[in-house]
């Protein structure tokens, strides 16, 4: 058994037979995707959730026995390693506590209680610690020598030496937390230089804030500490420094006299100038890890969400990314997203005035519509978009879609674009990426940094390196759960497939582009450097729509195959009529294929997939219009009914998009008419809802909207 098993089994209340079976895939290199897909009878049936909780804690675990192993190391080299102490460090997996224990232990800078230490004076302190002695001060004047020049001297010394005492043991540590965690306040004061600036306007809510730091949420506290990096906020946690020192001296000081003056003296030294100090930083730092945490919990949900949003499917796109000064660039794709044609409208200010107007904007993109055969329309969401899109809901026959544009002027300007359309400026290969994400956005989106995808909150705020590794899983899980196809897979999609990754990505389309289309799954293990391993674990996720194989186009992975093909020759059928025929399914019974390697997880699986084979799990897409009336947020007045599409899920509400070039919030407590815990139990990103206008603060840009009474279009 895998000794980080028991820990990781408690933890996550799991099985520690399906913990250990999970370590095991996962040490033999399988990815979180082909476990959680193709090993369900190794791990009883986990999801991919369970598997990847086992997997980071077992990172983190990892990375917590390295630290001991310094400590173990550090504290052996002093000579200071005790079997007690050995036991008390190998058997503890917590942090902070490792810390403490480590504490007394760890190389000193030359501080106060250093130079006390070298002056001699630790004798002194242990006597005035032990509090028997009634005359301090004379046995003080045993020290005074070399660069001790005074009994004063020799005291503050060994005060010095306490105090470090005091603020490296464990029980004070603990006794000062256990303050903090019940206690600790979070306040935030505006600079009063910036009291009145506009810029400082959006921190107003914590210009004078405070509340306890347990109960304050992610979205708040990470909201201080912007408005503090921003030079606008103050922030402290703080609580009261009498009830952290009176709880020590309890512990230290016994009875009355000169020598517990004197230790108490130390004590409130060892908190204002040690300990206290040092366990603010902690909890400061402990909330904002909580904070990024929950903050980046909820930017993975809506990059799940928006990754899986509803794709058109192979249509020919007219993609339409709105402008006023430089018109409305305008592209046309065909079914597989290539570039058709490209050119520019001027539908929206005075330059289309002077070009006839809207009528004579909507001609011109009827006429590029009719030319093409195009059966959508993409409109980005930027400037001018709903005036863009209202003339083009005007032709007839071709349904109009708004696509958000974040991030696509950062795709423009990529390695990627340039790679893709090294002849078109960025303006072209911006709409091109507005059309695409229309008909697939898995496809198109993987392209982009997922932090600019524009559904996250505080996403430069968190944790970079943890945000960057919880996007990047989120990507490779959404991508595997629909499946690529193979023929027609970009690099940058068909690096987040399990098991391969950007070099044997490059590969495969290197292969592609020089034999052709791959006509089976079989053809993969001619890639160069894509090995049995790689083959394993990405082969299941690549799909080849019309293969002579037809198991190649479902998510049927080859190795069960055989299993699939012994199914038909019982039914005296082939393969592709189990697929065709639900009659032929029915004569299957999956408990006569069980095995020791196949299980019922795997045939149900099978039997899906026979079903459906290589079915999107993607809902349909929808249209949608604005309501006619608004379209600034001067239009905008308290009690207005009207639709919107959710743009932006967050631990405190939900962003509409009403089309007036603003997004406007629905808090958490305007969501229903019942208590609401999380919002993702009422909407999704991209839902059609009804809001109803309940205030709009121009100053500060909000408008305030509710969806008590109204719920979903």
């Amino acid at each position: 058994m895998n000794s980080f098993t028991p820990f990781i089994s408690e933890r996550l209340h799991i099985r520690a037979k399906q913990v250990d079976a999970t370590l095991d895939l996962l040490d033999a290199g399988c990815t979180i995707p082909f476990i959680s897909r193709y090993r369900k009878e190794a791990t009883g049936n986990l999801n991919e959730v369970q598997v990847a909780a086992i997997s980071d804690l077992n990172d983190k675990l990892k990375e917590l026995q390295k630290r001991k192993d310094t400590i173990l190391k550090t504290i052996d080299e002093q000579g200071k390693l005790t079997d007690e102490l050995r036991q008390r460090i190998e058997q503890s997996w917590n942090a902070t506590e490792l810390e403490d224990i480590y504490m007394p232990f760890k190389p000193k800078r030359r501080i106060r209680a250093q130079v006390a230490r070298e002056r001699g004076l630790e004798p002194l302190a242990n006597t005035l610690m032990m509090q028997f002695e009634r005359h301090p001060e004379e046995a003080a004047k045993r020290f005074v020598k070399g660069e001790v020049k005074s009994s004063d001297e020799a005291i503050k010394g060994a005060m010095d030496i306490i105090a470090e005492r005091v603020c490296e043991d464990e029980g004070s540590r603990q006794s000062v937390r256990s303050v903090f965690r019940r206690e600790a306040t979070i306040a935030s004061r505006v600079v009063p230089k910036m009291r009145d600036e506009d810029e400082a306007q959006k921190y107003a809510d914590y210009f004078f804030f405070s509340e306890e730091l347990r109960r304050c949420s992610s979205h708040r506290l990470l909201a201080m500490r912007r408005g503090e990096a921003e030079g606008v906020l103050r922030v402290t946690i703080s609580v009261d420094d009498e009830t952290c020192t009176d709880k020590l001296k309890r512990h230290y000081v016994h009875g009355t006299g000169p020598c517990q003056t004197l230790v108490g003296e130390a004590i409130d030294d060892a908190y204002k100038r040690l300990l206290g100090p040092q366990i603010e930083t902690e909890f400061a730092a402990l909330s904002k890890e909580k904070a990024d945490d929950e903050a980046i919990k909820v930017f993975r949900e809506n990059l799940r969400q928006q990754l899986l949003a509803a794709p058109l499917g192979q249509k020919r796109v007219m993609a339409v990314d709105p402008g006023i000064r430089t018109g409305c660039k305008v592209v046309v794709l065909d079914a597989q997203g290539n570039l058709l044609a490209h050119d520019v409208v001027f539908a929206v200010g005075h330059l289309a005035d002077s070009k006839g107007g809207a009528e004579a904007a909507r001609k011109r993109f009827a006429d590029i519509a009719k030319r093409f055969q195009v059966g959508a329309i993409a409109v980005g969401n930027g400037t001018g978009s709903r005036e863009t899109s209202d003339i083009l809901r005007q032709i007839e026959g071709i349904s109009t879609y708004v696509v958000s544009e974040d991030g696509a002027s950062i795709y423009s300007a990529s390695a990627t674009a340039r790679e893709e359309f090294p002849d078109e400026d960025v303006t072209v290969r911006g709409a091109v990426s507005i059309g695409r994400r229309l008909m697939d956005p898995l496809a198109e989106l993987v392209k982009i940094d997922p932090k600019s995808i524009g559904v996250g909150q505080y996403q430069h705020d968190v944790d970079q390196t943890k945000l960057k590794y919880s996007l990047d899983q989120t990507v490779e899980l959404c991508v595997n759960s629909v499946g690529v196809n193979l023929n027609t897979a970009s690099k940058n999609l068909l690096t987040y497939v399990s098991g391969l990754g950007p070099s044997l990505a490059q590969n495969i389309v290197d292969y592609r582009k020089e034999h052709g289309a791959f006509t089976s799954r079989a053809q993969l293990k001619k890639v160069p450097r894509l090995g049995p391993a790689a083959f394993q674990q990405c082969a299941g996720f690549l799909r080849i729509p019309g293969a002579k194989n037809p198991l190649d186009g479902s998510a049927v992975h080859p190795e069960s195959y055989p299993i699939v093909e012994q199914m038909a020759k019982d039914c005296e059928c082939q393969v592709v009529d189990l697929m065709k025929d639900a009659d032929e399914r029915k004569k299957i019974d999956i408990k006569r294929y069980v095995s020791p390697t196949v299980g019922l997880p795997t045939l149900r699986d099978i039997m899906k997939e026979l079903e459906k084979p290589g079915r999107d799990p993607r809902e349909k897409i929808e249209t949608f219009e604005f309501d006619p009336r608004v379209k600034t947020p001067d239009d905008l007045v308290a009690g207005m009914e009207m639709p919107g599409i959710v743009t932006n899920i967050t631990n405190f509400g939900a962003f509409v998009d009403i089309g007036v070039h603003q997004d406007g919030l629905v808090h958490i407590s305007q969501l229903a008419d019942r208590y609401v815990k999380d919002p993702n139990d009422v909407v999704k990103l991209h839902q059609h809802v009804r809001v109803k206008v309940l205030e709009v603060d121009k100053r500060r840009h909000r408008i305030s909207l509710t969806m008590k009474q109204l719920g979903s279009k």
